[in-house]
């Protein structure tokens, strides 16, 4: 069964962006790179928030055409173009090629694009994850953990009343320092 999985990346004090939304601080090397890479070609479709579609339909469709981004950065191009996706939001009117939009998350919809595609779904965009966290969309967590301290800025993870138990399915630890802690949701039955 494929299975609804967010991968995202945040300082060792929580954070995913810092004091100006920046995320300069993420060590992506190129093993990192093809790590995601090698990982996001097996899923099924990109699940993402406005913010996020925006900010990679901004770069990724023709990133590699710029002969300064090779090796990973021009597969992960590749990628992308290819990948379905799936954008979450209000305020737009439409989205790009290979693209579906979508206004309001419904569990009930989501539980079928989910059954629907050719692999896992990656969920992205904060304030689209903690949607899909509240009505208990997420299938699994991949935290990639950077090896900074930021001290302030956007945190990942929302105050909440409800405690979500989760279950430890991996570890790596890659040569720059980044760990990824990849987690499955622990449900009741």
């Amino acid at each position: 069964m494929n299975r609804i999985v967010t991968s995202i990346s945040l300082s060792l004090d929580g954070f995913f962006e810092g004091p100006d939304q920046d995320i300069d601080w993420h060590t992506v090397d190129e093993e990192v790179h093809q790590h995601f890479n090698d990982y996001f070609r097996t899923m099924g479709g990109f699940v993402e928030g406005r913010v996020t579609y925006e900010l990679m339909e901004e770069f990724w469709p023709t990133a590699d055409q710029d002969p300064d981004n090779e090796g990973p950065m021009a597969e992960f191009a590749g990628i992308w173009r290819d990948m379905p996706k799936f954008v979450f939001s209000r305020t737009l009117e439409s989205v790009g090629p290979n693209a579906t939009l979508l206004h309001e998350v419904d569990p009930e919809q989501v539980r079928g694009l989910r059954d629907a595609a050719s692999g896992d779904l990656a969920v992205g965009g904060a304030d689209l994850l903690e949607s899909f966290r509240q009505a208990d969309l997420i299938d699994e967590y991949r935290i990639y953990i950077h090896p900074v301290i930021l001290g302030r800025g956007r945190p990942f993870f929302r105050d909440t009343e409800e405690r979500q138990m989760l279950r430890l399915l991996e570890t790596r630890t890659f040569g720059n320092g980044v760990v990824l802690l990849r987690y499955e949701t622990v449900r009741a039955g």
